[in-house]
């Protein structure tokens, strides 16, 4: 819809939804998603699915361009409480199926990422981008009361070896100490990062991309482009199967190559088909890198799952945050080509981080 808003709004800064979204979310990643390791879950999902409901609202109503990044970031700070049933799913799964359950849950979440792109995009043709926040807003809230009737009651862990006695700052404090601690921690996290950031890369500039001259194609296109992507969704459970049988690495190593692969594609095949071909593999890519990297993290100390998320999602929606602004900044400099060199210097670094991990 971001091209649709820019017609609502004179000047640069509403290019900038993407970056206060995702930097929202990032904001949210650190300061929410901890308390899900020091109180009840249900309770805590619940409660934020209702503060997002107002926070989509305050979008639909915002007068200036100003106020819709305002409002857009505190949405990205309450959309954080996916990240909240992730751990929770991680935690009510038996050990020998943790990485098919976190996939399948995560196929999920990228299965609405994706498809409310599509949806969006038709609504915001049709309607405009403000029906679209409003049509949010219900969807908010029935999600709110179908975790409160199907949800379990949930009770932090206790008894590990950093969970004593901890309140709020000192659970924040423990991010870092669970950052030193954990090299596969580290790894994963800057993996991933590389990998969100190519594809904020992609879906901050595509709806702009369509809509030049030698395309001339709408917001109802570019949400079309959700529904391929969703075949991403496919790898989901797939990798998470893969992960349980045959250990995370090989799948991260192959999908970081993926990614790379993809952007080469939008570089040097620069029609529609390219696009669609190109959107496929990032997709998958993406979706079997992370699920990969959770089902490595999750392991690592079950007592501190909502912690560990926070260090991974936060700074892969911070690495989101800066890629998005970074390709809007290319974007109006240098196009489509100086995007896809962005891009594809973002997947090699990621494809690096492995190689030299296979090498020790």
């Amino acid at each position: 819809m971001l091209g649709l808003m820019e017609r609502d709004f004179s000047g640069a800064a509403i290019t900038y939804v993407p970056t206060a979204t995702q930097l929202g979310y990032a904001a949210g990643l650190l300061l929410l998603v901890p308390l899900g390791d020091l109180l009840e879950r249900k309770r805590l999902i619940v409660t934020q699915c209702i503060a997002l409901s107002v926070a989509l609202a305050l979008v639909a109503l915002a007068p200036t361009g100003g106020t819709v990044l305002a409002a857009s970031l505190l949405v990205g700070l309450l959309a954080s409480v996916a990240q909240q049933i992730v751990p929770l799913a991680a935690n009510l799964a038996p050990e020998e199926k943790r990485g098919a359950v976190v996939g399948t849950v995560m196929a999920g979440l990228l299965c609405g990422i994706l498809l409310s792109r599509t949806l969006a995009g038709f609504v915001g043709g049709a309607f405009g981008w403000r029906a679209m926040f409003w049509l949010a807003v219900p969807l908010a809230l029935m999600t709110a009361g179908l975790m409160a009737w199907q949800l379990p009651r949930s009770h932090p862990h206790r008894g590990g070896p950093d969970h004593q006695g901890l309140g709020y700052l000192g659970l924040m404090a423990s991010l870092r100490d669970l950052w030193r601690e954990f090299p596969a921690l580290r790894l994963a996290t800057l993996t991933q990062c590389t990998q969100f950031g190519v594809f904020s890369v992609f879906w901050t500039i595509l709806a702009l991309h369509l809509q030049e001259p030698r395309f001339g194609l709408g917001s109802q296109v570019a949400g079309l482009f959700g529904v391929l992507g969703a075949a991403g969704v496919l790898a989901a459970p797939i990798a998470g199967r893969i992960a349980d049988r045959r250990g995370p690495h090989p799948v991260i190593v192959a999908a970081s190559a993926m990614t790379l692969v993809s952007w080469l594609v939008f570089g040097f095949w620069t029609s529609i088909v390219g696009l669609i071909v190109g959107v496929l593999l990032l997709d998958f890519a993406i979706q079997a890198s992370q699920i990969s990297n959770q089902s490595i993290i999750y392991a690592l100390r079950p007592e501190a799952r909502s912690r560990i998320n926070t260090v991974y999602m936060a700074s892969m929606f911070l690495a989101g945050a800066a890629s998005s602004g970074a390709a809007t900044v290319v974007w109006h400099g240098w196009g489509w080509t100086g995007v896809t060199v962005l891009g594809a210097g973002i997947a090699a670094l990621g494809l690096g981080l492995q190689t030299l991990r296979a090498k020790r």
